[in-house]
């Protein structure tokens, strides 16, 4: 008797805790249909947020497709992209996830690839020029920027310049494109769309530029740094569209916002081929 007894009380409460964590569930969004890629679990391909949803859920139109990795809050407007929807970037706002996956656990060399258009002249929030943000890592780091990682466009439509900002356990390191090494590359911010490919290979602690499918001819070096180790645990906000600050009614070029359109983010924890970036490039991916 007691031990029928036991079992009716376990199934009670095996119910109310079903009943419970169907309700603490409804404050997310139904999984339903976001675009998904062939990626085998455990695979390369560690995060990627194409911006196709139709919904009238802006979380999930901005869903991860990896791990249904829904963002925080996406404020921005659902546009025509390269391939199927984009998103279109907007002063003092941007998309926000908790974290990259286990990108930034897992990744010792990497590869991030993403399409964006632009119209010329990049500006601060406050209508000065400076850079504008494909992406950026939040990360109580200790590093001066408050990131660990940046990655922005600067420029105009005759020229436009490429820099990316790495920080891990052990250092950091700029990786530019620009000025300074006679290297702007013309009509990225033309107002078309364009893909560009980043690739860090731990091997030779170098980074490669591949802009529509074309790796530019100077890359850049770490020194001898190697593999990057993030301080994964410290990332506290993986912003599409913005850098770390909150400067956002300032100058502050750490605060500012991308004004054009972004798709297809994705980011892998190895160092893509040139063959495996041209598919993307051709296929629009």
């Amino acid at each position: 008797m007691r031990i029928k007894n036991f079992q009716i009380i376990s199934k009670g409460a095996l119910a109310a805790m079903l009943l419970l964590s169907a309700c603490q569930k409804m404050n997310r969004p139904g999984l339903g249909n976001y675009p998904k890629d062939t990626n085998p679990p455990g695979g390369a391909l560690k995060f990627y947020v194409a911006f196709d949803g139709t919904t009238t859920n802006p979380l999930m139109n901005a869903v991860d497709s990896i791990r249904a990795n829904f963002a925080s809050d996406n404020p921005l407007a659902s546009i025509a992209g390269v391939n199927g929807k984009a998103v279109q970037g907007e002063n003092k706002k941007f998309i926000k996830y908790a974290k990259p996956n286990d990108w930034a656990d897992l990744s010792r060399s990497f590869t991030i690839s993403a399409w964006f258009k632009r119209n010329g002249q990049t500006k601060n929030n406050t209508g000065t020029n400076g850079p504008e943000y494909i992406m950026s890592f939040k990360a109580s780091t200790g590093h001066w920027s408050g990131s660990s990682l940046l990655v922005f466009l600067e420029g105009d439509n005759a020229a436009g310049q490429v820099k990316v900002m790495v920080a891990d356990k052990t250092g950091d390191n700029w990786f530019t494109w620009e000025n300074s090494n006679a290297s702007t590359i013309p009509g990225l911010l033309d107002n078309n769309w364009h893909h560009m490919v980043l690739t860090y290979n731990s091997s030779n602690s170098t980074m490669t530029l591949y802009i529509d499918g074309v790796a530019n001819s100077k890359t850049r070096t770490w020194g001898t740094h190697g593999a990057v180790v993030f301080d994964a645990e410290k990332i506290t906000e993986v912003r599409i569209g913005a850098g770390p600050g909150t400067g956002y009614d300032t100058d502050d070029w750490l605060s500012s916002t991308f004004k054009g359109g972004i798709d297809q983010v994705r980011m892998y924890s190895t160092v893509l081929t040139q063959a495996e970036i041209t598919a993307l490039f051709t296929g629009k991916q």
